[in-house]
This record gives structure tokens, C-alpha cells and sequence, in this order.
């Protein structure tokens, strides 16, 4: 251990190495002795708060969190301590361990400040329900502020984890959806957005590791191209040296280039980019795609049933390993489990629609197949029993929209046809449609977006809550 010669020394040693604050009801050398610890002990272990359970009562432990919130009674101060989603109530009382100035040292660090705590787990005999951790409390020995939050936050974290419908009838106060993403930073660290955050973060695990069980290549595809790849008006047009060039629609053009090029099962996650000037509950002008692309024997509905199969184990991943974050944003945004079958429900499209206009369908996931040519881009395969309509394919959740999908056109003739009949230039695609040229297997797939599949699931009103940083036609920051 590299000791401190003298407070002047320390004090400079500490400015260039970490601001910090401390308090300690000793003598000047104690302090000088407990600030080297910490700068120069590198054995200290510090505990997670989702691991202070009873089976700890008793121990002495290191736990580096954030104020929750700090409320001083007489010669006690009571600090919930927060760490992602999970918090611990914490007690500074007078002592032999605390004084008077300890005590209310504590009671002044201001909320959402980084500590350093050190102190004894110690089981509770009445359960702490406004905490995660509720059959334990710390009793703080010593206490280091790590990084001191300013005093006025531009948010109370309290008021963002309010359910809307008590803060109505209780008249107590909530945060609207532009204050809390114009301080997105402070909004992501409440429990509900640490939740949904980490679930989303499963959906991708989970995709990943399904297709990859199924034998798919990951692949990674350009986001800047020089044609439009869904065709149509919805695409931003970027500067590109002494030409113009294209921000992606979807990897959908180089999904298919792979499959030509005998990658068989593809698949890829990454930034899809709309320019739709869309201001509703479920369009963003940029998403995360999860797109598949897969080749087939003898029939389309091969790739729909892999598909398919592939949502229904991210659904059965969801409830098996991220239960306590459904829980978690269940007590903000209550709502109905989700309800799937396994093989998924798939209908035609004129059926389907029947069925919305009667009744609707009691399942939250199904698919409507067949849906009319004149919809679909231009790389849909016609359906060979009726050309008005196509081999496509949508997936719903919850009755929106998750996944567009169809078998492709895989005949460079027909798709040169199906180009030119939407209006598309050739000389733009030209590397694309070639590419069907020297023999390419039937192939179908799909594009996903990660945010309307996390938000659904979750029973969410609105796919902002799901974006990280949103991007919509009002908002480019932050």
C-alpha cells in the first residue's frame, strides 16, 4: 500500500485522480489512512445490490450505488441506495460506527450522486415494500461520495416510475413523454427503462442465438447505396462525394445478393432508415432491423414456419429468463401476459380480414398470408394461383404490425419486369438484378423492428419508450 506523506499531497493526488468527498468521525491521520484504501486497495469487492439478500445477513459489504432518495429523522438519516433496477434501503444512525456530522453528511448528498457504502447486511423483520431488496437493509459504517450529482434535477425519477393512472387519481405528479426525452440520459436510469432496455437487449440474444441453432450466417450489409431498396418516395437522400447516394430502407437487396451467392440462411441487426413523416405511436424515421433471408425446397411457407418458429422462441426465451423484467415494467405499464400458439396461427388475408371485422382474433401473435400484389415492393413473388395477389406475408402483436416478409422474385426476367412496372431505374439495381443471372435458389424472408416488438410485448402505448435516442420528424436530438 503507497501511503500519503502529507493532507497536501492527498489533496493534490485526489484532484488529479477522482473527486471525492468523504466523512469520518476520527482523527485527520484516520481519514488520510481510510481515502488511501480506497485509492490503492485493490482487493476491495464490491456487491451488487440485486445479490443483498438474506443469505448475506450479517456480512460486512462494499456497495457502490446511487441516492434514490435521503430522508433525515432525529439521529438517523435512511438513504435508498439504486443500482439499475434494483435498490436497497440503507440506515446512517449515531453510534460507535456513525456521528451527529456523519449522519447528516448523508442526509445532504444530493440524489442520484454515485457512493461508495460500506456496511453490514442486516435482515429485516417487516418486509421494505418500497424497495427490490425487501428482506434486507444496509447499516451504513462509512459512506464516500464517488461523483456528487447537482441539487436540481431536471426530473424526479419518483414521478417518471409513477403509473399514469395514480398520479390522476391521486393528483400526484408524472413526467410527459418530451420532458423525459429531452433529458433522456436521467429518464433511461429509472427502473421501468432499465427493464425494457434489458429486455430488448434479450429479444436480440435471443434472435441471435435461434437463427444461429438453425444453422443462419450472421451478415453485416451497407447502410449507404445507390438505390433506393424498398423503392418509393420513404428514403433519405445523402451526399455522396460528386453524386448522391441512399440511406437504407432495409439490407433487403444484399439479403438476397448472399442467397445467390449460396449463404443458404442469413440473417443480420443493425439501423433501418425511413423517411416517413409519420407522427404516430409506432413509426420512427430510424429503427433496428432484425431481418431474415433464407432459401427454400419446395415451398415459401417453409421460411414462414422458420420464422414464425424463431419469434415464438424469443417469446418462450422472454418469459423463461427475463421475468423480473417483465415484472418490473408490468408495475408502471400493467398489462395482459402475452398469448401465443405454438405452431403460430397463420391465416390468408381475406380470411384474416374477415375475422377483424367480426370479431377480431383473440390471439396476440398470428400471421395474414397472401396479401394483394399491388402493396408489396417490387421484388414480391406474384402468386402463381392469382397474379392480383402474392406470396407475402405481415406478423402481428398485439394487432400491429411486427414483420412484412414475401418469397422473392428470383428470375431476373420477371424482376426487371416488376422493377420497371414500380417505376425503378435499372442502371441503379443493375448489380442486384445481375446477380439473378447465373442461377439463384427460391428464397423467402423478412424484416422485423426490434422497437415495435419490444414495445408490444410489453403492452406499451408508444415505440418512443422503446428507442433508446428516438428518431422521429420532430426530434433529431439528443
Amino acid at each position: 500500500m503507497h501511503l500519503v506523506q502529507s493532507p497536501a499531497c492527498l489533496c493534490r493526488h485526489i484532484s488529479h485522480v477522482l473527486s471525492i468527498q468523504w466523512f469520518v468521525n476520527t482523527a485527520f491521520p484516520a481519514a488520510l489512512l481510510n481515502v488511501s484504501y480506497i485509492f490503492f486497495s485493490a482487493e476491495r469487492v464490491l456487491v451488487r445490490v440485486k445479490d443483498l439478500t438474506v443469505e448475506k445477513a450479517d456480512e460486512v459489504v462494499w456497495v457502490r450505488a446511487r441516492v434514490h432518495t435521503s430522508r433525515a429523522k432525529g439521529k438517523q438519516c435512511f438513504l435508498v441506495l439504486r443500482q439499475q433496477q434494483f435498490n436497497v434501503q440503507a440506515l446512517v444512525a449515531v453510534g460507535d460506527r456513525a456521528s451527529k456530522q456523519m449522519v447528516k453528511f448523508a442526509a445532504n448528498i444530493t440524489k442520484e450522486s454515485i457512493v461508495d457504502v460500506e456496511g453490514v447486511v442486516r435482515k429485516v423483520d417487516q418486509k421494505i415494500e418500497s424497495c427490490t431488496q425487501q428482506d434486507v437493509e444496509l447499516h451504513v459504517e462509512r459512506i464516500y461520495v464517488i461523483s456528487a450529482a447537482e441539487p436540481r434535477l431536471p426530473l424526479q425519477l419518483e414521478d417518471a416510475v409513477r403509473p399514469e393512472t395514480e398520479g390522476e387519481e391521486e393528483g400526484r405528479a408524472t413526467v410527459n413523454q418530451d420532458t423525459r426525452l429531452d433529458n433522456r440520459v436521467i429518464d433511461l436510469r429509472t427502473s421501468t427503462s432499465q427493464a425494457v432496455f434489458g429486455l430488448q437487449s434479450g429479444i436480440c440474444q435471443l434472435f441471435r442465438e435461434t437463427l444461429t441453432e438453425k444453422g443462419c450466417v450472421e451478415i453485416q450489409t451497407p447502410k449507404i447505396i445507390s438505390a433506393a431498396s424498398e423503392g418509393g418516395a420513404n428514403v433519405f437522400t445523402v451526399s455522396y462525394f460528386k453524386t448522391s447516394a441512399y440511406l437504407a430502407q432495409s439490407p433487403q437487396l444484399y439479403k438476397q445478393m448472399c442467397i445467390c451467392a449460396d449463404f443458404e440462411k442469413v440473417f443480420c441487426i443493425g439501423p433501418v432508415f425511413r423517411a416517413e413523416d409519420s407522427n404516430t405511436h409506432r413509426h420512427l424515421t430510424e429503427f433496428v432491423g432484425l431481418d431474415i433471408e433464407m432459401a427454400f425446397n419446395y415451398h415459401y411457407h417453409e421460411v414462414v414456419n422458420e420464422i414464425a418458429d424463431t419469434m415464438v422462441q424469443i417469446f418462450k426465451g422472454l418469459e423463461k429468463r427475463f421475468q423480473t423484467e417483465i415484472q418490473t415494467v408490468g408495475k408502471q405499464f400493467p398489462c395482459e401476459p402475452f398469448k401465443f400458439l405454438e405452431p403460430t396461427l397463420r391465416l390468408e388475408y381475406t380470411e384474416g380480414l374477415a375475422m377483424l371485422r367480426e370479431a377480431g382474433i383473440e390471439m396476440d401473435f398470428y400471421i395474414l398470408d397472401k396479401y394483394p400484389l399491388a402493396v408489396r415492393p417490387f421484388y414480391t413473388m406474384p402468386d402463381p394461383q392469382n397474379p392480383k395477389y402474392s406470396n407475402s406475408y405481415d406478423m402481428f402483436m398485439r394487432g400491429e404490425e411486427i414483420l412484412s416478409g414475401a418469397q422473392r422474385v428470383h428470375d431476373a426476367q420477371l424482376l426487371t419486369e416488376r422493377a420497371t412496372h414500380h417505376g425503378i431505374d435499372l442502371e441503379k439495381i443493375k448489380s442486384y438484378i445481375d446477380s439473378f443471372r447465373f442461377g439463384a435458389p427460391p428464397h423467402a424472408g423478412g424484416g422485423i423492428g426490434l422497437e415495435r416488438v419490444t414495445m408490444l410485448y410489453l403492452g406499451l402505448h408508444n415505440v418512443r419508450q422503446t428507442s433508446m435516442f428516438p428518431r422521429d420528424p420532430k426530434r433529431l436530438t439528443p
